[in-house]
């Protein structure tokens, strides 16, 4: 077909509405900022237009001046850090499980760090994902579009553990290859204006019309979709190697790896960096050339072994 995408490498999500459940628990965060600061946002569906565009930009223009619309900005994100913990979409964790397996993954939110770590660690997914742009340390999603295409090192993903892929077989990922998966249409034309592809989710704030309208490629009635459409016949081995180890439990090591620090999960990474050591070794030394001292070789194999 003429109109066919090739597989993503590299799937950018998009966090409140399209990984987790959003639309009660961030209106419950918000109605309180609305009526500290009496900002007439009296609904949800009020609260969901203001994600037609960027959320911050969307409450400046409700505020009086630029040292209110600061003064509101600082106080959502800072009863987001304490009280927001969303549940997950259902099938979610097992959808960036599979596609963490394929692809360069990352997310983007208007939230901050904070909140994204508790809400990935928490669900044992953290180290399925190689970026994180949070709101506040980017300011928008079009600059984190920007800074994650233009990194030299987006093509390094990561496999379900917590050091990056290292097995050579790296293909960065261009526009074409770049998928942004989110739930409004203020995020779908953010995406399309930086160059890369948009799929839409139907679950979350903005519905098939309004993504579709906004210039989604695809808009995904459940989770199990995604990893169908981006990956092709791909998708049907599901998730391999340490994304295959399900977490036996949130962060219970505390390291932000959700539990997964399990042997399964460790044992390919070891055993390529023990890979490496031994090309090292097998490469050294000759009368003409010493190679590296003896400390240094030992040094190495105590880190890498």
């Amino acid at each position: 077909m003429s109109d066919q995408k090739p597989p993503a490498r590299a799937v950018i999500f998009d966090l409140d509405g399209t990984l987790v459940q959003t639309r009660v628990a961030s209106w419950e965060i918000f109605s309180r900022i609305n009526d500290r600061f009496g900002l007439g946002v009296d609904s949800r569906d009020k609260y969901f237009d203001l994600f037609q565009g960027n959320v911050f930009a969307s409450i400046r223009k409700l505020c009086r001046d630029e040292q209110q619309a600061a003064a509101v900005s600082e106080a959502f994100l800072s009863l987001l850090r304490e009280d927001y913990t969303p549940a997950l979409v259902p099938g979610v964790a097992e959808v960036v499980r599979t596609l963490a397996g394929h692809c360069t993954l990352a997310v983007m939110s208007s939230n901050a760090m904070q909140v994204l770590r508790r809400v990935l660690a928490g669900n044992g997914l953290a180290y399925c994902f190689a970026h994180v742009f949070g709101g506040d340390v980017t300011p928008d999603k079009r600059t984190a579009i920007a800074t994650f295409l233009a990194d030299s090192g987006n093509g390094f993903g990561r496999r379900c553990a917590a050091d990056y892929d290292e097995s050579g077989h790296v293909r960065t990922p261009d526009r074409d290859s770049t998928v942004l998966v989110t739930d409004t249409a203020g995020d779908v034309r953010d995406a399309l204006d930086a160059g890369i592809r948009v799929v839409g989710v139907a679950w979350g704030m903005h519905g098939v019309g309004e993504l579709t309208a906004a210039g989604a490629e695809f808009v995904a009635l459940w989770p199990q979709e995604l990893p169908a459409y981006l990956l092709g016949d791909a998708a049907a081995a599901g998730p391999v190697g340490a994304c295959a180890v399900t977490p036996a439990a949130p962060d219970t090591c505390d390291c932000g790896c959700g539990g997964n620090c399990s042997e399964a999960a460790v044992a390919p990474r070891r055993a390529r960096r023990r890979a490496a050591v031994g090309t090292l070794v097998a490469a050294m030394p000759t009368e003409q050339d010493p190679g590296p001292a003896p400390e240094l070789l030992d040094a190495i194999t105590r880190i890498c072994g």
